[in-house]
C-alpha cells in the first residue's frame, strides 16, 4: 500500500509517525514548570472547574493576561487525557506534527520535496524548537499562526504582482492572524504588520496591492482576532479588555520581575539555543538562492523585526523571540539544499562552531551530574553564595550514574560528522543526534534537575491533593499550589487571600510552603506558624491558631 503512495505522501507520513513520537514521549514525566506552563494548565483546569468556558481565570478571579484559544486547547486536551502534564503538554505535540507539515508544504510549493523535508528537519531538529513542542507554553501556536499568516499575505501579494484575482490567501492569512491573536494577544498584529510591511516597502511591491484588501483583510481580522474581547465588551466585562491592553503596553515598556536582560539577550539565545541551525543558516543570510529571493528576502526581514523588537522590549524571556526560528530555519534549508544539490561541505567556520557550541551541550550532562553528586556541599559553597541554591543541590536524588553518557555519545556524534563525513550526511547525523540529544536528556536528566529545583514544593503541594486544607506558598509567586492541589474555589471572596490564610478563620488546616532561606524571618513575623517537615531547598509549615 505504502509502496503506491508519490514520495511526497510518504514523506508526509513520516514526518507524521516521527513527529509524534519525538515531541509526545516522556510529556507526563516531569511536572509543569512555574510560571508558564502552570499558568496555563490552571486556567484551564479552572474552567472545567467553573464550567465558564468564557473567562480565563487564575486562582478563580478574572485574568486578562491571555486571549484563551490555547487555554481552550488545554480544556480539550484534559477533557481527552485527564487534568495532567501530558495533557497539558499535548497541544504542542500537535502543533509540532502540524509545523513540520506546513514546513514541509511551504517549501515543496516553493522548491521541491527535498528542500521541504530539509525544512523540517532543520527546524524540529534544532534544540529549542524541539524542547517547545514537549512543553505547554503559548508559543508554538502562536509562532505557527503568524508564520502561517505571513506566507498566505505573501502569496496573495504574488499573485497581485501578476494581476491574477482571488482573495482567498487574503481571507485565510487574516484569519489566521486572528487566530494568533486570539493565542497571545495584539503583539501578532505588530509583528506581521512590520514584516509585510517592511517587505512590501523595501520590495516595492505596495503598489500592487489595492484598498479593497486592506479593507477585506481588516474585517476578517476584527471579527476573528476581536471576538472574544468583543464578547466580553457585549457582556459588560469593560474591566478586563481594559485591563488585557493596559498589560501589554506595560509588558513592552517595563521589565517584569526577574526579566530583565542585556540588548544582547536574544541574540545569544537564538545562536546557542537553536543550535544547529544557527550556525548553519549563516551563509545563506547574505548569499542570494537561485530561487525564491523574494521569499528568502520576507524571511530575514521577519527575522529582524522579531528579533530587533525582543531586543528592545525591557522584558526578557527566552520563548519572546521563539517566531525567529522560522526565518532561522528556512535559510538552514537553503544552506542544506546548496550542499545537496552542489555536493558541498561545512567549511571551516561552521565546522569550529559546531564544535563549540555542540560541546556546551554535551558536557552539561555530566556537568549537572558532576555538580549534584560528586562535588562536596562543602566545596560547592566556597564557589556559590547562594543558600538557597545550595540547599536544592542537597537534596535527595537518586542519580544511575550513567546520565553523562548522554553527553559523551552527542560529543562523539558530531566529532565523527565534523571529521570523518562530508555533505549531506555530515549534515544529517549533526541533526538526527542533536534530536536524540534531546529526547534522551529530557527523559535522563531533566526529571532530576526538576527534583533539585521545584520538585520538593510540588511534592508538598500534591500530598494535599483532595484534602480539605488550604495550601499557598509564602515569601515567592508560584501557580503550583492552584494546579496541583487541585484547589476548587478561592479561600475568600473579595480580600487579601494571603492575609485570610495567615489570620482568618479559615474553617481548615492551612500550611504554607516557603523557601529554606525565608523560614527564619517567616516564622519571626508569623508566631502562629509551626514547622513541620524540610525538603531541599523548600520548607512545609503550618498555621495552628485558626478557628475551625
Amino acid at each position: 500500500m505504502i509502496q503506491n503512495l508519490s514520495i511526497e505522501n510518504r514523506i508526509r507520513l513520516l514526518i507524521i509517525f516521527v513527529a509524534l513520537l519525538m515531541f509526545m514521549s516522556f510529556n507526563g514525566l516531569v511536572h509543569l514548570f512555574d510560571w508558564d506552563e502552570i499558568n496555563f494548565a490552571e486556567s484551564a483546569r479552572e474552567m472545567i472547574t467553573t464550567g465558564d468556558y468564557s473567562t480565563v481565570r487564575i486562582n478563580f478571579m478574572p485574568f486578562w493576561e491571555k486571549p484563551p484559544m490555547f487555554i481552550w486547547m488545554q480544556v480539550l486536551s484534559m477533557k481527552i487525557f485527564g487534568i495532567n502534564e501530558f495533557a497539558a503538554r499535548f497541544p504542542n505535540a500537535i502543533c509540532g506534527v502540524l509545523s513540520l507539515l506546513v514546513l514541509f508544504e511551504i517549501g515543496n510549493s516553493l522548491r521541491n520535496h527535498k528542500f521541504g523535508l530539509a525544512w523540517t528537519i532543520a527546524y524540529g531538529a534544532s534544540i529549542l524548537p524541539f524542547l517547545y513542542f514537549k512543553s505547554g507554553i503559548i508559543d508554538p501556536w502562536f509562532n505557527l499562526c503568524i508564520f502561517s499568516s505571513i506566507y498566505f499575505a505573501f502569496k496573495h501579494i504574488g499573485k497581485r504582482e501578476f494581476k491574477v484575482k482571488g482573495t482567498i490567501n487574503l481571507i485565510l492569512s487574516a484569519g489566521i492572524l486572528g487566530l494568533a491573536t486570539l493565542t497571545k494577544g495584539p503583539v501578532a498584529i505588530l509583528l506581521f504588520g512590520l514584516s509585510i510591511g517592511l517587505y512590501l516597502l523595501l520590495e516595492r511591491k505596495l503598489k500592487f496591492l489595492k484598498w479593497i484588501d486592506l479593507l477585506i483583510f481588516t474585517f476578517v481580522l476584527v471579527l476573528t482576532g476581536g471576538s472574544y474581547h468583543l464578547y466580553q465588551i457585549a457582556i459588560g466585562n469593560w474591566q478586563l479588555v481594559a485591563d488585557f491592553i493596559d498589560y501589554q503596553m506595560k509588558l513592552m515598556k517595563t521589565e517584569d520581575a526577574g526579566h530583565g536582560g542585556s540588548i544582547f539577550y536574544h541574540p545569544i539565545v537564538l545562536f546557542v539555543g537553536v543550535f544547529p541551525t544557527s550556525i548553519i543558516a549563516f551563509r545563506a543570510f547574505f548569499r542570494k538562492s537561485s530561487e525564491n529571493n523574494d521569499y528568502r528576502k520576507l524571511m530575514i526581514i521577519l527575522f529582524y523585526v522579531v528579533l530587533v523588537i525582543f531586543s528592545l522590549v525591557k522584558t526578557k524571556i527566552v520563548h519572546y523571540s521563539s517566531l525567529c526560528y522560522f526565518p532561522l530555519s528556512y535559510l538552514a534549508a537553503v544552506s542544506i539544499y546548496d550542499m545537496y544539490i552542489n555536493k558541498l561541505s561545512l567549511n571551516k567556520l561552521e565546522k569550529s562552531l559546531i564544535l563549540l557550541l555542540g560541546t556546551i551541550w554535551a558536557i552539561a550532562p555530566g556537568l549537572v551530574q558532576l555538580i549534584a553528586k560528586g562535588i562536596p556541599s562543602t566545596v560547592l559553597e566556597k564557589y556559590i553564595k547562594d543558600d538557597f541554591a545550595i540547599a536544592c543541590i542537597n537534596t535527595a536524588v537518586n542519580w544511575s550514574g550513567f546520565e553523562f553518557m548522554v553527553g559523551l555519545a552527542f560529543g562523539i556524534a558530531l566529532i565523527v560528522a565534523v571529521f570523518f563525513m562530508r555533505g549531506f550526511k555530515q549534515v544529517l547525523t549533526i541533526y538526527l543526534s542533536t534530536a536524540l540529544f534531546v529526547l534522551l536528556f529530557m527523559f535522563m536528566v531533566v526529571p532530576k534537575i526538576e527534583q533539585y529545583s521545584q520538585g520538593p514544593a510540588i511534592g508538598f503541594i500534591s500530598s494535599f491533593k483532595g484534602k480539605p486544607v488550604w495550601i499557598s506558598t509564602l515569601g515567592y509567586k508560584s501557580y503550583a499550589p492552584y494546579f496541583y492541589s487541585d484547589k476548587p474555589q478561592k479561600a475568600c471572596n473579595d480580600c487579601d487571600e494571603q492575609e485570610f490564610l495567615l489570620h482568618g478563620e479559615t474553617g481548615r488546616d492551612v500550611y504554607f510552603v516557603v523557601k529554606v532561606t525565608a523560614m527564619q524571618t517567616i516564622l519571626d513575623q508569623n508566631p502562629q506558624l509551626v514547622f513541620v517537615e524540610k525538603k531541599g531547598g523548600f520548607v512545609l509549615l503550618k498555621r495552628i491558631d485558626q478557628k475551625k
